[in-house]
C-alpha cells in the first residue's frame, strides 16, 4: 500500500532559476507541475507558493495544483496563493481572498486617452516637452540603449527617498540583468539632443501592457519625460491591440498621484490564499502572510518612510 501511495504522489520537478531580488542576482528554487512553474517566497517565517511569473500567466487549474500540494510529502509550503490577472476583476473562486490594488489604464484609443483620459495640464506638459526638443520613440535593446540605461541608473544612489537598487552597475551587468525577457518586451526611449534621458521596458502580458521598468534622468526633470513616455506607451498598446496599460501596484503616495494624472485608475483584484499547513492557517488568522510591514499602523508606516527618506538623502550627500 505504501508503494502505491508513493507512486501516486504528484511529481514536482525542482529547477533552479536566475532572478533579481532588490536588484541583486540570485538563484532560486522553482517547481514545475502540469506545465507551469511555481516559486516559494517567504513572509517572515511563513512560506508561500505561487506562480513564478504571475503577471504574465494565469493559473490553469487552481483545484488541481492545490490538491497536488496538499498531497505532496516533499513540497510543503505553508500557504498556496494565486490571483486573477487584469482585467478579470470579479472573484471566480470560493477560496479565502483579499483585495490587491493595481494601477490600470483602459485603452480605447490614443485619441480617447489624449482628449478624455488626462487633463489639459498633462497635455500641456507633453506639448511643452516636444517643443523643448524631446523625442520619444520605439527603439531597440542595443549598445546605445544599454549605455543610456547605465548613465540614468548611475545619476544618484537615492531615488524617491530610497536606495536605488541599480546604482553603481556597469554596462555589462545591466545588459545581462535586463536582457532576460526581451522576447516579450518593447523598448521606448526618450531622447534630448540625441541622448537618451528616459525609457520604458514595456512587457506584453497578453491582454495588457506592463510598465515593468520606467525611469528618467533627474537632470532633465523640466521635460516631463515620464509623462511623454506614458503617452507613447498608450500609443503602443493601441497598436498592439492591448486593452489596458498596467503600472504595477497602487499605493497612496506621490507616485500614485502621477499615475492618477496620467489616467490610471485604482483597480482591485482578488488574491486567494489557501492554507496548506497548520502554521499557514495561523498566519491567515492573524494576518502574518502579509508581512510585518503590513501589520503596522498606516500613520507609523508613513512616519517611518519620512525618516528613511531624510536619512537616505542626508547620507547620499
Amino acid at each position: 500500500m505504501k508503494s502505491k501511495a508513493l507512486q501516486a504522489e504528484p511529481y514536482f520537478k525542482k529547477v533552479a532559476k536566475d532572478t533579481l531580488i532588490k536588484g541583486e542576482p540570485v538563484t532560486i528554487d522553482c517547481f514545475e507541475f502540469d506545465g507551469q512553474c511555481f516559486e516559494i517566497s517567504r513572509s517572515g517565517p511563513i512560506s508561500i507558493l505561487k506562480l513564478e511569473d504571475e503577471w504574465f500567466e494565469d493559473l490553469d487549474d487552481p483545484s488541481k495544483i492545490i490538491e497536488a500540494v496538499k498531497s505532496s510529502s516533499e513540497l510543503r509550503p505553508d500557504i498556496f496563493s494565486f490571483w486573477q490577472r487584469p482585467p478579470d476583476i470579479e472573484p471566480k473562486y470560493d477560496f479565502y481572498s483579499e483585495e490587491i490594488d493595481i494601477a490600470l489604464l483602459p485603452i480605447r484609443s490614443f485619441e480617447d486617452w489624449w482628449n478624455k483620459g488626462i487633463k489639459s495640464r498633462v497635455r500641456n506638459l507633453i506639448r511643452k516637452s516636444e517643443k523643448k526638443g524631446l523625442e520619444v520613440k520605439i527603439t531597440q535593446f542595443d549598445d546605445d540603449f544599454v549605455k543610456g540605461m547605465t548613465e540614468i541608473f548611475n545619476e544618484s544612489p537615492i531615488r524617491q527617498g530610497r536606495k536605488f537598487w541599480h546604482y553603481g552597475k556597469d554596462e555589462e551587468t545591466i545588459r545581462r540583468q535586463f536582457s532576460r525577457y526581451l522576447h516579450r518586451e518593447d523598448m521606448i526611449g526618450a531622447y534630448f539632443e540625441g541622448k537618451m534621458i528616459g525609457f520604458i521596458m514595456m512587457g506584453n502580458a497578453g491582454c495588457f501592457g506592463l510598465t515593468g521598468q520606467i525611469i528618467s534622468s533627474i537632470h532633465h526633470r523640466d521635460k516631463a519625460t515620464n509623462n511623454a513616455l506614458i503617452a507613447k506607451a498608450v500609443e503602443l498598446c493601441e497598436k498592439k491591440d492591448l486593452d489596458y496599460l498596467c503600472y504595477l501596484f497602487w499605493s497612496e503616495d506621490s507616485l500614485s498621484e502621477f499615475k492618477r494624472r496620467c489616467g490610471f485608475q485604482k483597480v482591485q483584484l482578488p488574491r486567494y490564499y489557501i492554507p496548506i499547513t497548520s502554521k499557514g492557517k495561523l498566519a491567515l488568522k492573524y494576518g502574518m502572510h502579509r508581512g510585518w510591514k503590513a501589520m503596522l499602523p498606516q500613520k507609523l508606516t508613513a512616519k517611518l518612510k519620512e525618516i528613511r527618506r531624510a536619512w537616505n538623502e542626508k547620507s547620499s550627500k
